[in-house]
């Protein structure tokens, strides 16, 4: 799939990092050519009607890949986590994973930390970043053991590739499902502390800046663990750190009727540490809003709360969430792309992510005040497991192109 002419985009408001412009995105060839130039003789020239150019959004560590969920959601790449069956722990598996959306959709790979996500033995990263792998991940645990971290991190640090970490102490999480607080203790669900977050941080942190590593905390969704991220990047550390949109919409509040959609990995916090969510995401300390994309059946949800599995399918709920904080004014619309289009893609080290002269032309045209209600029965995914099941929202992507090729909606 080859873009076969240049294509002109016009007539819209264009979502660049220096801000929204009016003008036009010229398309050369699977690459932006120009920003505000005229349409060429014999070039394709579409109609953005006011809405809103983006870039196509980059969505960071995901677990399973759904096309057409992501193209609903405005997503045409996603880094995929080692979470799978097999794990990504060998270079064949990054190799096929690196080419399997192409060419509508682009899944890159993050490599394994350790041999079978065990924790213990360190993967081959360098042979598996020859493969393709764009990161290094943890998975879905904590690697308990420091040494290994330790070696994980100056391994990595070598191959210039960014470590995606979990962020619990899996000691004091065991089988928890919930945050220790009130609506746990009430609720009668086996629960950890929020600071276990922050424990793991201090250390992962602390380990980093002894390999002068670069690390990145995928989810960061408490008070405590937000002031130690704030605090290491006041000195320099390389650090950056992630959220997803369920952490600054919802509390353990969500979890008192015991919906299993709102079964989460790490669980919901209380309305203190939301706040301190949406704080930071305010003040830059929050560097990603990812989807988390997890689709979850019913032999997974359809269970008591703890018994059934975390994880929620966030793909096509992404934008509109994210777009949710421009108007409660927490952010503007240049920082919400800045943390679902452009710090991603720096973090993987992908040409795309902005709206520039040379990137790849992945474009989203975007009605920004087009409303909609979020359904799960009727969701794209591989299931419908949104904890946001019901809610009215906005902003709902209008065209997509992949390397200046139209996607099919």
């Amino acid at each position: 799939m080859k873009q076969q002419r240049p294509l002109t985009i016009s007539g819209g408001r264009i979502v660049t990092r220096e801000g929204v412009r009016e003008g036009t995105v010229r398309l050369v060839d699977g690459r932006i050519d120009e920003i505000c130039g005229q349409p060429h003789e014999n070039d394709e020239v579409i109609d953005a009607g006011g809405r809103l150019v983006t870039p196509g959004l980059v969505d960071l560590g995901v677990f399973a890949v759904d096309k057409p969920a992501f193209h609903f959601g405005g997503i045409t790449r996603a880094a995929l986590m080692p979470d799978q069956s097999p794990p990504l722990d060998l270079p064949s598996r990054i190799s096929y994973i690196a080419k399997s959306g192409k060419p509508d959709f682009w899944v890159h790979p993050l490599a394994a930390a350790t041999r079978g996500i065990n924790g213990r033995e360190i993967a081959e990263l360098a042979l598996m970043r020859e493969a393709g792998a764009r990161g290094v991940a943890t998975g879905r645990q904590w690697i308990a053991d420091s040494g290994v971290m330790l070696r994980l991190l100056q391994y990595a640090a070598m191959l210039d590739m960014t470590v995606i970490a979990h962020a619990e102490d899996a000691a004091l999480v065991g089988a928890a499902v919930a945050t220790a607080g009130e609506v746990a203790t009430r609720r009668g669900l086996p629960c950890a502390p929020a600071h276990a977050e922050a424990i793991a941080i201090s250390r992962d942190i602390a380990l980093a800046e002894m390999a002068a590593a670069r690390i990145h905390f995928r989810q960061v969704t408490t008070k405590a663990g937000l002031d130690i991220v704030r605090g290491a990047k006041a000195r320099g550390a390389r650090v950056t750190c992630g959220v997803t949109p369920a952490h600054f919409m919802l509390s353990d509040l969500a979890t008192v009727d015991f919906r299993t959609f709102a079964r989460l990995s790490p669980p919901l916090r209380s309305e203190e540490d939301r706040h301190a969510v949406r704080e930071a995401i305010r003040d830059g300390t929050i560097d990603v809003i990812a989807s988390g994309h997890d689709p979850r059946g019913p032999e997974d949800k359809r269970l008591p709360f703890s018994d059934a599995e975390p994880g929620m399918a966030g793909a096509e709920t992404l934008l509109a969430m994210t777009l949710s904080l421009v108007r409660d004014e927490v952010i503007d619309l240049v920082k919400a792309f800045e943390l679902i289009a452009m710090a991603p893609a720096r973090i993987l080290g992908v040409e795309a992510g902005a709206i520039a002269a040379g990137l790849e032309a992945d474009i989203a045209i975007i009605d920004p005040e087009k409303p909609w209600i979020i359904q799960s029965a009727k969701m794209e995914a591989a299931a419908g497991n949104t904890p946001f099941d019901g809610q009215p929202t906005q902003g709902r992507v209008s065209a997509l192109y992949k390397g200046g090729v139209l996607i099919d909606l």
